[in-house]
């Protein structure tokens, strides 16, 4: 059985491990290093069957009303098994609860070619994110980043 918690600091090994073994998304060694150095101090959920870690999310803060997905990554053999939709799910839950409004992701954008990441931006888009902007102002020419948004409440209520 498969359930979602929050980070342990014994968990972070095997989020990395997670990382390592998906370099087609996290090949960059100085970003790998720094998402795993993020895991400690930002918000973060585990997907767990027993004490392994099958995926997990972090989220970034942009003050009371808006929150990114921070870094998202899933075993790849636990693929299309729905553990990438139960972290959004749970996290999209504990956003609401707090009275969030929009939730944020970048990925990399659809110029780049990147066949992988088509599958990452249809991922997203099944999950109700839409694409907001493509730009190069985070990555450089060569990784183009594609911002995607997700409002998840109108308003004030």
């Amino acid at each position: 059985m498969t359930s979602i918690r929050p980070l342990r600091p014994a968990d972070i090994s095997q989020c990395e491990a997670i990382l390592r073994a998906l370099p087609e998304w996290f090949g960059f060694e100085a970003a790998l290093l720094q998402f795993v150095d993020d895991l400690a101090r930002l918000p973060t959920i585990v997907a767990v069957r027993g004490d392994e870690v099958l995926g997990f999310l972090a989220l970034h803060d942009h003050g009371a009303e808006a929150s990114e997905v921070h870094v998202l990554a899933v075993r790849r053999d636990c693929h299309r098994q729905g553990i990438g939709r139960a972290l959004m799910e749970r996290a999209e839950a504990e956003l609401k609860a707090r009275g969030v409004k929009l939730l944020e992701v970048k990925t990399l954008g659809p110029s780049s070619g990147d066949a992988g990441y088509a599958k990452t931006r249809a991922f997203y888009s099944a999950m109700g994110f839409i694409p907001l902007e493509e730009t190069s102002a985070f990555w450089g020419e060569q990784q183009p980043a594609l911002i995607m948004v997700k409002p998840l409440r109108c308003g004030d209520g």
